[in-house]
């Protein structure tokens, strides 16, 4: 299974990987249309993760998560991993993987790739850390 500093931007639900939930924000909305973020980790990068509907409460901090089909792209200007409509996550264990915060791959600008303009590449590092969930260390 792919490791998330492995995966880059695309229009396409075919992300295959899992990580560890480290922390939710606040839930905006409610019913079908709530979502909220979260950031999600292993042991090579971390990202944000959107969680839509049920699944802002189904999911809870240290759960491990595999994702199916997913889809790593923009929402509101920043770059996020998520299900989408095709995809599908599940809950696989629970605070046993190991992880890293950093580098966060929501928090670089991604490029289209100069070789190839249906792929992406990191142009720069905006911040290490996340700025949703800056380090409590």
């Amino acid at each position: 299974m792919p490791f998330l500093k492995d995966i880059v931007p695309a229009a396409q639900n075919n992300i295959q990987t899992q990580f560890i939930l480290l922390d939710k924000g606040k839930v905006i909305g409610d019913g079908q249309t709530k979502t909220c973020m979260a950031l999600v980790a292993d042991e090579t990068a971390a990202v944000h993760f959107q969680l839509w509907g049920v699944e802002c409460d189904t999911f809870e901090t240290g759960d491990i998560i595999q994702l199916s089909s997913g889809i790593f792209s923009f929402q509101r200007n920043h770059l996020v991993l998520r299900a989408g409509k095709r995809g599908k996550i599940e809950k696989v264990g629970e605070f046993t993987l190991p992880y890293v915060e950093t580098p966060n791959l929501s928090e670089m600008t991604w490029v289209p790739d100069p070789n190839n303009r249906n792929k992406y590449v990191q142009e720069t590092v905006v911040s290490p850390h996340s700025r949703i969930f800056p380090p409590i260390h």
